[in-house]
């Protein structure tokens, strides 16, 4: 195929520049050229997350995880336009960004953990790179695209990073033929680890959340109950639920220390808990170890997903039509109206928000 395409000299865009609240909206923004094994992309979708907002407010946590000047917008996808001279990728293959930037010389790399690297950059986030998915091209390097097939749409693309969030934390639960599993908060990761679950084999969903929204949309994604933590005793709800023996298999998704305080004691001797949300306050771990020890509970932190076994396994879960990724997407803005996407988000009423340009 043609290395050549009519590439403007120039694009819009969202950039933070500036240590305060908010982006901007760029009209005048430079496109860039690749160099190397980089590409072009042509940003096709993005989908919004609560991290993006985080780095909206610009709160203390946004200026550990972000460094000014970037372009937001982590979970995209598009068509590379130009490629770099060492480039494996063609014009014209559509591709979603991992935007997890390993390294690929560290001890963790090295053994094909680069989902947890220790040197890591991040897309959209300004580290390592000051690109990001929110402008109409994007520079990244083609060891961090992932290769489309051709069946799924863009909005399905720029979701497949979060559900891979999903996909990771069910498939670190081990077995799940015939088990029970515990979702602790429906928000969108909690929400897309549902039909996942469902996908490998386990017997009941559970998912508790104080949304009653978000609780009842759970029901539409495939889970089996839904408890409403406001209203009802999760510790009685799961007892009764599993005639006393506790829950084989909880994904922590909330980061609510309520909740995280009490999992252990939900879960049935031998069985798993896998972290995904980030409780804020402090927990005295010693006030959990006598059920973590005497119960043989096995538990396990994931950041992100295996590279790049999770993208193909959640591409094929979604060609397949075994998770509706679409049914998550509750809003659709263009770049230029993106103040009124934060918003949204800011409320809390959106699932996921599709931006384009």
């Amino acid at each position: 195929m043609s290395n050549e395409q009519e590439i403007p000299d120039r694009m819009y865009g969202l950039v933070k520049t500036k240590d305060e609240i908010g982006y901007d909206f760029d009209e005048n923004m430079i496109v860039p050229h690749p160099i190397e094994d980089e590409v072009l992309i042509k940003v096709e979708s993005v989908s919004l997350c609560g991290s993006d907002l985080v780095l909206w407010n610009w709160t203390d946590a946004a200026k550990v995880i972000a460094s000014i000047p970037f372009t937001p917008g982590h979970e995209c996808c598009g068509t590379v336009v130009k490629c770099g001279p060492e480039s494996k990728l063609q014009i014209g293959d559509r591709v979603a960004v991992e935007n997890h930037f390993f390294c690929g010389k560290c001890h963790q790399c090295k053994h094909d953990r680069g989902d947890i690297c220790s040197d890591m950059g991040q897309y959209g986030h300004g580290k390592k790179t000051p690109y990001g998915g929110c402008s109409q091209y994007s520079i990244v390097s083609s060891k961090y695209c992932y290769k489309l097939g051709n069946i799924i749409n863009a909005d399905e693309a720029a979701l497949l990073e979060p559900l891979g969030v999903a996909h990771n934390a069910v498939e670190n639960l081990g077995d799940l033929n015939r088990e029970d599993v515990l979702i602790i908060g429906a928000g969108p990761i909690g929400l897309m680890a549902i039909p996942c679950v469902k996908s490998c084999g386990a017997n009941r969903v559970i998912i508790c959340d104080i949304n009653e929204k978000r609780l009842q949309f759970a029901k539409e994604m495939g889970a089996d109950h839904v408890i409403n933590t406001n209203h009802q005793n999760l510790s009685e709800s799961i007892s009764q639920l599993t005639n006393g023996d506790g829950i084989g298999r909880l994904i922590e998704c909330s980061g609510a220390v309520q909740i995280a305080s009490i999992m252990f004691q939900l879960v049935r001797k031998g069985g798993h808990i896998v972290l995904v949300g980030l409780v804020k306050q402090p927990l005295i771990i010693e006030n959990y170890m006598r059920d973590l020890v005497f119960k043989s509970i096995q538990i396990r932190g994931i950041h992100g997903r295996r590279i790049f076994h999770t993208w193909r396994e959640t591409e094929k879960l979604v060609e397949s039509k075994r998770v509706d990724i679409s049914k998550l997407i509750s809003h659709k803005f263009q770049f230029k109206d993106y103040k009124k996407a934060f918003e949204i988000l800011l409320s809390g009423e959106a699932h996921k928000i599709i931006l384009t340009p």
